[in-house]
Parts: structure tokens; sequence; C-alpha cells
């Protein structure tokens, strides 16, 4: 059996070889221009600081003007790169059509915006829903439609790149993220189709899933987040912006369809790869050999968070009933 196995496992890699689509591609960065949604602070501008640092030229989109003006300076300051900024609301697709067709043909776009409330579903308002739609899942579909054009048409022709951000959140739903998840399981399926689309046109597709990350919207959600979220993100360490903004970057390079942030987000990764684009043959190999392995600690720890949330919610039923301020 396992000199079956020894004699098996190259024919597999010889075979992924021939069949993973996309090709494997690299995408240059320096003297190319970025545009980054979202980009005035948190990961955006760790991105775009990642990206000034290799030689592009970026543009950010975000609402704020002083906050965009801060960001500008910051790079600027740290990089001599061009820099354009442009204040617009991404649920609002005429001021983006017109930033973008401002800054002109896009290398790199990476879709960034985004807002998240975590509170359990039956008690979240749906106003506070459908702006998590609009900005998340809307916001997104306007800034490509938008840019998409023009990256079809620009001189170079050499790859360009759609990078969405997503968020481990994005491949497993988990307590008190319900509508949050939905909005980050919708760009996975648009990053998926969308890729066939513009595969031709040398456009390729990437979907970053970090884990919780230290950024000042994180910091906000966390003072109203469920105690049972709390506990259940508490297994998965933070990150710092600029880390996820380098594993961006780099992610973009090499063309990667997924970029995981972490170990536990490579493993992850693999456990939720479906029908997802490939490009590494590898990468596929363990996919292939390690997906029932992992299905495995994915139902160990579906076990250990269904513990959690029972446990929780017996403590809270026993609680006495008390009176409390609306604020």
């Amino acid at each position: 059996m396992v000199l079956f196995g020894l004699l098996l496992l190259p024919i597999l890699l010889l075979l992924l070889y021939f069949i993973v689509r996309p090709r494997p591609i690299n995408i240059p960065i320096k003297n190319r221009h970025v545009f980054i949604t979202g980009g005035s602070m948190g990961i955006g501008l760790a991105i775009a600081k990642q990206a000034a640092s290799e030689g592009a030229r970026i543009s950010l989109l975000a609402r704020s003007v002083d906050q965009l003006q801060k960001a500008k300076e910051s790079i600027c300051q740290a990089y001599e790169v061009e820099v354009s900024i442009f204040s617009a609301d991404v649920r609002d697709y005429d001021a983006v059509e017109r930033a973008i067709n401002e800054a002109g043909s896009i290398d790199v776009l990476v879709v960034n915006h985004g807002v998240y409330y975590l509170e359990e579903f039956e008690t979240q308002g749906l106003d506070v829903m459908k702006t998590m739609i609009d900005v998340n899942l809307m916001g997104s579909f306007n800034v490509i439609k938008a840019a998409l054009p023009l990256m079809k048409d620009r001189k170079d022709k050499e790859p360009a790149s759609i990078a969405l951000m997503s968020s481990m959140a994005g491949q497993v739903g988990t307590y008190g993220f319900a509508a949050y998840s939905a909005t980050k399981f919708g760009l996975r399926g648009l990053a998926e189709a969308l890729q066939q689309e513009v595969l031709e046109n040398n456009i390729h597709l990437s979907l970053i899933s970090p884990p919780v990350t230290e950024t000042l919207g994180f910091e906000q959600a966390r003072k109203t987040m469920p105690e049972i979220t709390k506990i259940i993100s508490s297994t998965s360490t933070e990150m710092k912006a600029e880390e996820v903004g380098k594993i961006t970057i780099q992610g973009i390079k090499s063309g990667s369809f997924i970029i995981p942030c972490k170990l536990d987000g490579r493993a992850l990764a693999i456990a939720t790869a479906g029908l997802s684009p490939q490009r590494c043959f590898i990468m596929a190999s363990l996919e292939v050999v390690f997906v029932g392995l992992f299905r495995f600690v994915a139902l160990f720890l579906q076990w250990n968070w269904y513990g959690i949330i029972k446990k929780k919610k017996r403590k809270f039923k026993k609680k006495p009933v008390t009176a409390s301020l609306i604020h």
C-alpha cells in the first residue's frame, strides 16, 4: 500500500501540473497604477504603503477627505511615488465612476472597503444588514463595474489584477457574523465567476482572507459583539494591518486566487477549496491529499464551537432578568 502511494504521488503531481487553471502568472507592481478603495486607513493604507515601497503609482478612494489627505502625506513622506486621492462613497456608482475615470487606466484594483457590525441575526436591524450589503457587496460591484472597461483597454497589456478584500468570515460562518459573512461569501462567488469572464483580458482575480485584524473598525465592532462571538473569535490570533498589507501585495504579484494570511488560514483555504481556481499545482496537490484530514479538523472545530454556544446559552438562561437602560 505504501509503495502504491509512492508510485501514485508523482502521477498525481504530473496530472495536476497539466490541468490546474488558470496557469501560473507573475503580476508586476513597480511603475504600475494601483487603485485602492478604503485606502485612507487600516488595511487599505497598509496595502498602499506596501505597493508604494515597490514603486507603484497609488490612487486612494474613501469618503473622508481629511483622512485621505493624511494617508497621502504619510505615503509621500516615506516613498517617492505619485499619490492621488478621490473622495466618493462606493454606494454611489456615478461618483465612483467619475473618480476612476479621473484616475485613469488601472493595473491593480484592490477592492478593500467594507463595514461590519456583529450581532445575532434575530436582533440585528434590517437597516444595519442593508448597509453591509450595500457597502460590502454592491459597493464592490460598483467599483469593479466602473474600473473594468479601463482595465481591459490598458495600454501595456501586462497582467492586471482585481483583488477583493474578503475575510476568514467569508470562508466559514460563525456566531454573530451572519449578515457580514453573507456579504463576504458573496465576494467569493463574484470572484470565481468574474475570473472566468476576464481571464482572456489577462486580468487575474484574488480574494484576500485575513483573520481578525487590529483596525479601528474592529475595535468599534468589539464593543457590541456578542459574548459568544468574542470567545469563538479569540481562537484565532489577531494580525496587524501592516502584515495583511504585505501578504496582500505578495499574493497579488503571484496571481494567487485565495490569499490566506496565516497558517490556520492556509488550512482553511485547503478545507474550503471547492471549485475555486488554483494556479499552483503544488497547492493543488496539498488540497487533493489533505482535504479529508482538514475536513476532520473542521468537524472538530465545529464540535468545539457548538459546545461553547450550548454552554453559554445555558448560562444566559440561568441569569435572572434585570432592568436595563436603552441607549
